[in-house]
């Protein structure tokens, strides 16, 4: 059974760090592609970070280039998202998908940026 879980979520203040780290297991994690999105209160979800199965590209949404940084480690099936200069609007519940043949997705973990 394919499983993915969040973590290091929590609260921070404006201009701080989090990672997120994405724990796969069930399946063949080096094959897949892997997503960050989140979802903000009563806002569709919306995608954030991806990266390829080998790691060597990278893509990220707007809001977020230059501030966020995703990484993985097929040795051990995970995926990360290195968060900075986090700012009100970055408050959501994060999701990591795992994306190929099928797709998958984690509960999510939220995030809250307040002062």
């Amino acid at each position: 059974q394919a499983l993915l879980v969040e973590s290091g979520g929590g609260m921070v203040q404006p201009g701080g760090s989090l990672r997120l780290s994405c724990a796969a297991s069930g399946f063949t994690f080096s094959n897949y592609a892997m997503r960050w999105y989140r979802q903000a209160p009563g806002k569709e979800r919306e995608w954030v970070a991806g990266i390829s199965i080998s790691g060597e590209t990278t893509n990220y949404a707007g809001s977020v280039k230059g501030r966020f940084s995703i990484s993985r480690d097929n040795a051990k099936n995970t995926v990360n998202l290195q968060m900075s200069s986090l700012k009100p609007e970055d408050t959501a519940v994060y999701y990591c998908n795992a994306i190929s043949i099928k797709s998958y997705w984690g509960q999510g973990t939220q995030v809250t940026v307040s002062s």
